[in-house]
């Protein structure tokens, strides 16, 4: 029996999502034929993908895959261009319904290589309870000499996640997540940098990661993180999905993450902190201003698969405004506007079109074959520095020197 075979990134909500999506298509559709989804951690949805040539030679028929890699994949000739076939029938208000910044990164060489399928750039998230309690206001004020609300720089980061770590309330000041799978430290360390006002990019195009800024990024970032007194005990082994369950059960006061583990402590059954969360923007040093990442997910069909029409059919289903909000009520992030500022979503996630507001100082990372090998270098090197005692500006000169050899 023939199925469609569907790489999911491993995450309950995509998961049950995109199971409902299906059904939901066949029926509509009188469809019989089977979909088989499997779920993949991210470094073995990459593998299977793209390293071991999964959607080139028919394994996988769509797959779920992020913007860091899809210029990898375009130039690996893996993901097929949907261009003909939007052409010929687009996705419901399509690209209008959806924010310029959720368009551009598959649009590689005049084609374009997937839809937007789950997003949210990455965010302060804060427990509102905590910070606009009076007694916790009134000892901070008393404790720092300044009112307590969501910092606004990085000192005051490390100030409030002290304050409020509490380990034998099994309450912690902040939560990250530090496990090293190339994502999550190298987007923690990105976003150090361009809060600082630095930038991974020299006057060549090139990436340089061998300056001042830098070096401010890594040092505070290799503290706060070791910092017992204001860090959740598990950071190192968390991964992004970790750290947002955490928070979700109400182990921190603070989490630097993607907006949709703001938005699942909302919706999913587990959360100890519905009506308590809120987000704002990242904290920055004085004399520059806030950034945010724009990283998203997207539905891609394989260039091998032997199902295009019918994968094709079912992108343009799942990526409808019912598909999107769908999606969101199951705690993912949808990706269309009609989502952001629909008044259910907002009545359930109160801040939820706040997403506007991220996607105006959302950078995005340089598209670079090399990237993913670049990534891996700047996660050792993060790694290394929050193990070890090599000076920040040593990580940083030999890690400069690994990247220069990619060129």
């Amino acid at each position: 029996m023939e199925k469609l075979r569907i790489a999911v990134r491993k995450f309950d909500p995509f998961e049950t999502t995109l199971q409902k999506l299906w059904d939901l298509f066949c029926l509509k559709n009188n469809i019989t034929i089977e979909a088989e989804m499997i779920p993949l951690e991210l470094h073995d949805l990459y593998a299977e993908t793209i390293s071991k040539k999964g959607l080139k030679n028919g394994s996988w028929d769509i797959a779920h895959l992020n913007t860091d890699w899809i210029f990898d994949a375009a130039n690996e000739k893996a993901v097929l261009d949907l261009t003909p076939l939007i052409n010929e029938n687009a996705p419901q208000n399509y690209p209008e319904g959806w924010h310029q910044s959720l368009l551009h990164l598959q649009q590689i060489n005049n084609g374009t290589y997937g839809l937007p399928f789950h997003d949210g750039p990455e965010c302060l998230i804060f427990r509102k309870d905590l910070f606009e309690n009076l007694t916790e206001k009134e000892n901070f004020k008393k404790q720092y000499g300044y009112e307590l609300n969501p910092p606004k720089t990085w000192e005051e980061f490390t100030q409030i996640a002290e304050f409020f770590n509490r380990p034998e309330q099994n309450l912690y000041g902040s939560v990250f997540a530090n496990f090293p799978d190339g994502h999550n430290m190298v987007f923690d360390f990105c976003l150090q940098l361009w809060t600082r006002g630095g930038s991974l990019l020299n006057a060549q195009n090139q990436i340089d990661i061998h300056h001042a800024e830098a070096i401010k990024a890594l040092e505070y970032y290799r503290k706060i993180i070791n910092n017992s007194k204001a860090v959740h005990p598990k950071t190192k082994k968390f991964g992004s999905v970790e750290a947002g369950m955490a928070f979700a059960k109400g182990e921190a006061a603070m989490a630097i993450n993607w907006f949709g583990f703001a938005s699942m402590c909302e919706v999913i059954e587990e959360s100890n902190v519905k009506g308590k969360v809120d987000i704002t923007e990242l904290p920055h040093n004085q004399n520059h201003k806030t950034a945010s990442l724009n990283v998203y997910w997207l539905y891609t069909i394989g260039t091998g698969s032997k199902h295009q029409k019918l994968a094709y059919d079912f992108l343009r289903f799942a990526t409808t405004p019912e598909s999107d909000k769908l999606l969101t009520n199951e705690g993912g992030i949808g990706c269309r506007k009609s989502t952001w500022n629909d008044a259910e979503i907002n009545k359930t996630i109160p801040f939820y079109h706040k997403l506007e507001m991220l996607h105006e100082n959302a950078l995005t990372l340089p598209q670079t074959p090399i990237w993913p090998k670049i990534a891996e270098l700047i996660d050792q090197m993060v790694l290394k520095a929050i193990e070890s005692s090599v000076s920040s500006e040593q990580l940083l000169l030999e890690t400069q020197k690994s990247i220069q050899k990619l060129y």
